[in-house]
């Protein structure tokens, strides 16, 4: 290993992390070498490439389920595997490197960092397994708010820390350098091979981990906007606690015999003693039996705390694990005491449950306890979870916390467990606040995540964020309502919106971009992450079939939309290309790569696309009126009858859409991949669509792929071009040619027959309902056969009329007369057969430079088409499958 990098930029909370790491293979025959990365758990990946020798192979996040690709193999393994840590996944990737040459992985994710006993903490695994010629940790913090303290911990071989108290405090690792400013903090960690060595002979192995915390106002909270996009962080400290209610429900089965149950009883003992004195508290052992301590909950006196401390004490490991009865027995005992309590005097109820195992005695159908919780508890009671060991059922255990608005947490067997119990139990040892309630106007915002929280805890942090409805939005209404003690709070304010824009942090660091174009917005990514987060969270939750699946289907819109490596989507590996210059530098120096495409350098030497620079250039051959173009808006011209057909289809982002179908025949498929944008405002739809990808594949005389974006052109037809749209240029081949014409349009011929222009909408500054994006448009369809389909190409052999008696038969069903805006006449189309009602509208194409008229079919084409707009969603943009029967090949 030639050199191990990590580069992280941490802004309001939101944390953006490269790695770099390269190898030579000194040896005089070729090896396989594998590439490993711990990443947190909650870290979304969002890139991963591999330079091998003069090949690059370029990560690509598509629906999950594709095979990667045969050379290169990638896979992350969730905790319970190989080993990972708690908190942990692994990213393994292995490749064979050639002798002597050389080998550069580069690995990047970003994760929202949690407060946790008031500090967020950064945590990054630095586990080269052997001395770095050049090793290298570099994190920038950036926090409007104002950074309220900072420390670099000592590096940490396991992240099984424990509770933060009696931390070991000897200071960062040798070699660090912090440097720091009221908003803005510079940490560098760079030890040569000496300093490697001393930390640890072999390499360093461990996790060197930031902790900080920021400035707060005692009010309604921090919250920012930058473009279009709002997160609001609330974390009010100094009320008085509230009263908790908390049983604990401890598993005293065989598995639980030695250490794991010492270890659990001194934590319990520590827990009773930092009960307050407002508190009360009940103990449940468990095995196939319930053993109850009292039959009530107890107040907090130091003699109930010694006899609760006696009776755990007492208690010893046998039989086996009934789950289902410790819960519903804990639930009727919180009940029972609130149904008798005071209503005035405001309290959270909580219960603390600890297994070690999975449920084997009583009820065992996972599902069956879930619901049986979950009606007992009726939202009243929050659990929390604790799984000892690998035997656990951990998904069991995740979803009872997610349910009962608590949260989980694993312990491994080892000689810190009880630490780390006593660090979960500090985490919600005091609630401030319950029933908290966070409104913001619905004329001033979209899609905001979650804004009901069951409880507040001291040290932690709630985070919301959503849309503006308008960008030019002057106030943002904020109003939040909680319980604290015997107290309801209200609090109310305006927070103003100014024009605000970000542009390079304190040191130049690049931002990631918002949606792959456009302006960096850190708060886009954010809200994106945290909607993702709760769409994953409500699916796990849901056991209604036809919801699971539109969440499961929201989720991976957004993860392919933002590039999140989620359950529902995959790494797919494309490659090998040739190496481009500059690109191991734009790797090594980029902060996180996020959405951008992975080959920096594609765009050239020259500028970078701006606005349209040029008119468009008339290309050589005429532009056909079948085209789809905009949000997006299909057209399709029947010179015969001197017709014209419009229509939409509202997709979802991420949606790739089958445009032309000719596989079978003339060996032509061309599918469009949509981009998501918020509507304009005052607007009817609830987004808008556009086309980020055009895929153009060519099976005759030999197969030939193209991907067009509004930045570059990749042709891979037995060799890789990487052509950038910002210049002109033509290349051909094999009866295959390419003309860019630079930001304006891109022209493919094939076999002089067949021809597509693919128009090229750039903006300088864009709107937030607006995206860089591509219409496409049938310039010569010659050589498509008769059987081509797709929801262009199934026109393009056919004939319509307009059935006259429909319309009317004083009107010229060809030429209406000129209308006011809006629509105009309805009538009945026929066309392959179909009768379909039509009203007469006018629209824009050629980027906007001709108006036309064209009888326009409503209800996303439906009775126009063939079956339905769903009928032709690819898998992939190389998916050459046509669901109608046209098809039947799928490309690998």
């Amino acid at each position: 290993m030639t050199e191990f990098s990590v580069k992280s930029t941490i802004i309001s909370r939101y944390a953006f992390t490269t790695v770099s790491c390269k190898m030579l293979n000194r040896a005089s025959e070729d090896q396989e070498i594998e590439f490993q990365m711990q990443i947190p758990a909650a870290a979304f990946i969002t890139n991963f490439t591999m330079l091998i020798g003069d090949k690059v192979y370029q990560g690509e996040i598509t629906e999950r389920g594709k095979k990667n690709d045969d050379r290169v193999k990638e896979k992350r393994n969730k905790t319970t595997e190989e080993n990972g840590e708690k908190g942990t996944e692994i990213f393994r990737a292995s490749a064979v490197i050639p002798s002597k040459d050389k080998a550069a992985f580069f690995l990047s994710y970003e994760e929202l960092l949690q407060r946790r006993l008031g500090k967020h903490e950064h945590s990054i695994s630095v586990r080269p397994q052997q001395l770095a010629g050049r090793l290298s940790v570099d994190v920038n913090i950036l926090e409007s708010a104002g950074i309220a303290s900072l420390e670099v911990l000592p590096l940490h071989n396991s992240r099984h820390r424990g509770s933060g108290r009696g931390e070991d405090d000897s200071g960062p690792p040798p070699s660090t350098v912090i440097n720091q400013n009221e908003t803005f903090a510079h940490i560098l960690f760079k030890p040569s091979v000496v300093q490697q060595a001393k930390i640890a002979q072999n390499g360093i192995l461990g996790d060197f981990i930031i902790r900080y915390d920021v400035k707060r106002e005692q009010s309604i909270g921090d919250i920012q906007v930058l473009n279009g996009y709002f997160v609001h962080y609330f974390a009010p400290k100094d009320l008085p606690p509230l009263p908790k209610n908390v049983v604990f429900v401890l598993d005293s089965s065989a598995s639980m015999v030695g250490t794991k149950l010492r270890q659990t009883k001194d934590a319990l003992f520590t827990i009773l003693h930092d009960l307050r004195p407002q508190d009360r508290f009940s103990i449940i052992g468990f095995s196939n039996r319930i053993k109850v301590w009292k039959d009530h909950l107890i107040s907090v006196t130091p003699d109930s705390i010694r006899d609760g401390k006696v009776y755990i004490h007492h208690m010893s490991p046998t039989g086996g694990t009934d789950i289902n009865e410790a819960l519903q027995t804990a639930i009727r005992l919180l009940n029972k005491y609130m149904a008798h309590s005071d209503g005035g005097d405001r309290s959270v109820s909580l219960i603390i449950f600890l297994t070690d195992g999975k449920p084997t005695v009583g009820e065992t159908h996972t599902l069956k306890i879930l619901n049986n919780t979950r009606e007992a508890a009726r939202g009243q009671v929050c659990i929390f979870t604790i799984g000892i060991g690998t035997d656990v059922d951990f998904r069991l255990l995740e979803k009872l916390s997610l349910e009962n608005c608590g949260l989980t947490r694993r312990v491994h067997e080892e000689e810190d467990a009880g630490s780390q119990l006593i660090g979960f139990y500090d985490e919600i040892r005091t609630p401030l606040l319950s029933d908290i309630h966070i409104d913001y106007h619905p004329s001033s915002v979209v899609q905001a995540t979650k804004t009901l929280f069951p409880n507040y805890f001291n040290g932690s942090e709630i985070i919301i964020a959503g849309k503006l409805v308008d960008r030019k939005l002057d106030h943002l209404h904020v109003e939040v309502t909680a319980s604290n003690s015997k107290k309801f709070i209200i609090l109310k304010t305006d927070v103003p919106v100014g024009p605000q824009k970000v542009g390079k942090d304190v040191l130049g660091s690049p931002r990631p971009e918002g949606d792959g174009e456009g302006d960096p917005n850190h708060i886009e990514r954010l809200w994106s992450y945290l909607t993702t987060k709760e769409l994953l969270s409500s699916w796990l939750q849901s056991d209604d079939g036809p919801e699971k699946e539109r969440l499961r289907q929201r989720a991976q819109a957004l993860a392919m939309s933002y590039h999140f490596l989620t359950p529902f989507t995959s790494m797919k590996l494309k490659g090998p290309s040739p190496r481009t210059d500059g690109l191991e530098e734009a790797h090594g120096m980029s902060a996180a790569m996020g959405p951008e495409p992975v080959v920096q350098s594609v765009r050239g030497a020259g500028t970078q696309p701006g606005p349209s620079l040029e008119k468009p250039y008339q290309p050589r051959i005429k532009i056909s009126r079948t085209s789809v173009d905009g949000d997006p808006h299909f057209v399709v011209d029947f010179p015969l009858s001197r017709l014209t057909v419009c229509f939409n289809i509202d997709g979802e982002p991420g949606d790739i859409l089958r445009l032309v179908s000719d596989h079978m025949h003339s060996g032509v498929t061309v599918n469009g991949e949509l981009i998501g944008a918020p509507a304009p405002p005052n607007g009817h739809k609830k987004q808008r669509t556009y086309f980020r990808t055009i895929t153009i594949l060519i099976n005759k005389p030999e197969r030939s792929y193209l991907e067009v974006t509004p930045s570059r052109v990749i042709l891979d037809g037995g060799d890789r071009l990487v052509l950038p749209c910002n210049q002109s240029v033509v290349v051909g081949s094999r009866g295959l040619e390419v003309s860019v014409s630079a930001n304006a349009n891109v022209t493919v011929t094939i076999q002089g027959s067949i021809a597509f222009v693919i128009l090229i909408h750039l903006y300088k500054k864009p709107a937030p309902f607006q995206r860089h994006h591509l219409g496409f448009y049938i310039a010569n369809s010659e050589g498509l056969s008769a059987k081509c389909h797709g929801l262009l190409g199934q026109f393009l052999n056919q004939d319509a009329r307009l059935t006259e008696d429909d319309a009317g038969p004083s009107q010229n069903l060809t030429h209406p007369p000129l209308l006011q805006a809006g629509e105009g006449p309805e009538a009945v189309l026929t066309v392959k057969g179909h009768r379909v009602p039509v009203v007469w509208k006018q629209r824009k194409i050629y980027n906007g430079e001709e108006q036309i008229d064209c009888w326009f079919a409503r209800n996303n084409a439906a009775k126009l088409i063939d079956g339905e707009y769903k009928d032709y969603l690819a898998s992939h943009p190389f998916d050459t499958e046509m669901t109608l029967g046209r098809g039947t090949s799928r490309e690998p």
